[in-house]
């Protein structure tokens, strides 16, 4: 007999990547799923704003990993390529400096011992080939105890360094990234641009531990664009669910999780109760302890779990003609000093010189349109900081004439809807503070910290990028695969045992955060 003939339920409360992820795995173990957000359209943090080009990007839009995402569709014997299209890019990015020639790097190892040889001269050419090889074997190393598990497995990881001396040098307590960068590059341009995959997951390079030097090779296997955009994807996952049996409530606002007896029973949304003995929460975990979600799941996750919180963004999406500079899908521009970005953001203040990512969402292909083209332009930004006075103006002037003294203009720059800032990240996404990846991953135990998908209440789960194995558009689908998998194995477990509550603070919601709307 199926879960659904059981009458076995499952509500996601949030329509992330990693409640899309849920929702399908679920649903192919036999759960009748119902997935309940309050937007308008799958995709959480994958969303998109409106331009005359049509919709754009205004989450992420680097994709690696491809293969979890093949994994979902062949769930229910579909292929990825026949409901998306995803264009792989020949060059993974296109780096910018004043005064420098610019770096384009590859999938192919030899072509960017290659490219760094003529950029940067032969010494700097063979210890990005050292670099390169320490990160895939940081990547190997960590990919089945950490990512592909459950929580990540501290012995199994001790048994492979040991086994892997050059991986010691990345697991010293105190190395961190931009540390262990210096000590392979001697070009600081090189030592910036690796240590920009630090901000990949939320934290600064002088902060976050020298193992996420890894993060390179999960790009480095290769990059691939949406058709469409990001939230293209999200649209197409929501659409192989809904073949499974899944039932989507958009624009739906979840209230408070339900408990009775010390279990889940339900989710309370606006104008009903709908019951449930399993629960996937698809949010920030520190909503939870907030008490966002009433006060059944409040004592669910530890405070160590969700503090201290990872970077925010400011965020540029809008529709315009380029001219001057030649663009790929994937752009950076670096500031031109790392020091004038990351301290005053550590501050809680806005950057002076930032490092400013740019998607040409329309030149994933060889040939960009003529017309106008979709762009999105990402700022790091201090996440809990208050508005910031004149933040569209202030803003502005630090996102359009630094790329004008790169020579590249717009026509027309965008006008202030196109930007989203931290203060409406918090909105949109309650309990965040604006933080757009969970928990910091700064500190040599952050992954370790990062809560896995059981939590202190029996049958609620977690799943996206909050929880693990961390941010990240495949981690994101990953953390789905994880929560389906604790499900199955409680499920089936001979003593039915429920987890035991997690030790950590508790944080009550005040009068203001108690009424946020939730996803």
């Amino acid at each position: 007999m199926t879960a659904m003939e059981n009458g076995e339920y499952a509500i996601i409360i949030g329509a992330g990547m990693g409640g899309l992820a849920a929702a399908i795995r679920l649903a192919a173990q036999g759960f009748s799923v119902t997935v309940i957000d309050s937007a308008e359209h799958p995709g959480g943090k994958a969303r998109a704003l409106p331009s005359s080009a049509g919709p754009v990007d205004c989450g992420p839009t680097v994709l690696t990993l491809r293969h979890v995402f093949d994994d979902l569709f062949a769930l229910a014997g579909q292929r990825l390529d026949d409901h998306v299209s995803l264009i792989p890019q020949a060059i993974l990015a296109r780096h910018w400096w004043q005064g420098s020639p610019t770096l384009d790097l590859f999938p192919q190892r030899d072509a960017n011992i290659e490219a760094i040889r003529a950029f940067a001269g032969p010494r700097e050419a063979a210890a990005f080939a050292r670099f390169d090889a320490r990160a895939q074997a940081l990547y190997q190393a960590f990919d089945a105890p950490v990512m592909q598990a459950a929580r990540p497995d501290l012995a199994a990881i001790a048994r492979v360094s040991l086994r892997q001396p050059r991986l010691w040098p990345a697991l010293l307590p105190g190395m961190t990234l931009q540390r262990l960068l210096r000590a392979h590059f001697r070009d600081p341009r090189l030592v910036q641009l690796f240590a920009r995959y630090a901000t990949y997951v939320g934290g600064r390079p002088a902060h976050a531990p020298g193992v996420l030097s890894l993060i390179w090779r999960a790009e480095g296997a290769g990059v691939w664009a949406v058709e469409g955009g990001m939230h293209s994807l999200a649209a197409a996952l929501a659409r192989l669910a809904e073949s499974m049996g899944v039932r989507f409530r958009m624009a739906t606002r979840a209230r408070r999780i339900l408990r009775q007896g010390g279990h889940v029973t339900g989710v309370e949304v606006e104008g009903a109760t709908l019951p449930a003995r399993i629960c996937v929460f698809n949010g920030d975990p520190a909503a939870l302890r907030l008490g966002l979600l009433g006060d059944a799941p409040v004592q669910a996750v530890p405070r160590r779990a969700t503090e201290k919180r990872s970077l925010s963004a400011w965020v540029w999406a809008f529709a315009a003609r380029a001219h001057g500079a030649d663009l790929v899908h994937h752009n950076v521009f670096f500031s031109p000093d790392p020091e004038a970005e990351f301290g005053p953001i550590g501050r809680g203040q806005m950057p002076e010189k930032p490092t400013l990512y740019l998607c040409a969402e329309d030149r994933a292909r060889a040939t960009p349109p003529e017309a106008l083209e979709r762009f999105e332009i990402i700022l790091n930004a201090p996440s809990g900081a208050p508005p910031f006075a004149s933040e569209d103006a202030r803003c502005r002037t630090r996102t359009f004439p630094p790329l004008k003294d790169f020579g590249l203009t717009f026509s027309p720059e965008p006008d202030p809807a196109a930007l989203t800032t931290p203060t409406m990240l918090a909105q949109l996404f309650p309990g965040s503070q604006g933080a757009i990846y969970g928990r910091s991953p700064e500190g040599m135990m952050a992954t370790f910290q990062r809560p896995g998908a059981r939590t202190g209440l029996p049958g609620l789960y977690l799943a996206g990028g909050g929880a693990h194995p961390g941010p990240g558009v495949p981690m994101a689908a990953l953390s789905g695969k994880h929560a389906a998998e604790a499900i199955r194995q409680d499920r089936i477990s001979a003593s039915r045992s429920a987890p035991t509550a997690m030790p950590g603070g508790i944080s009550t919601g005040s009068a203001t955060t108690g009424r946020a709307r939730f996803r």
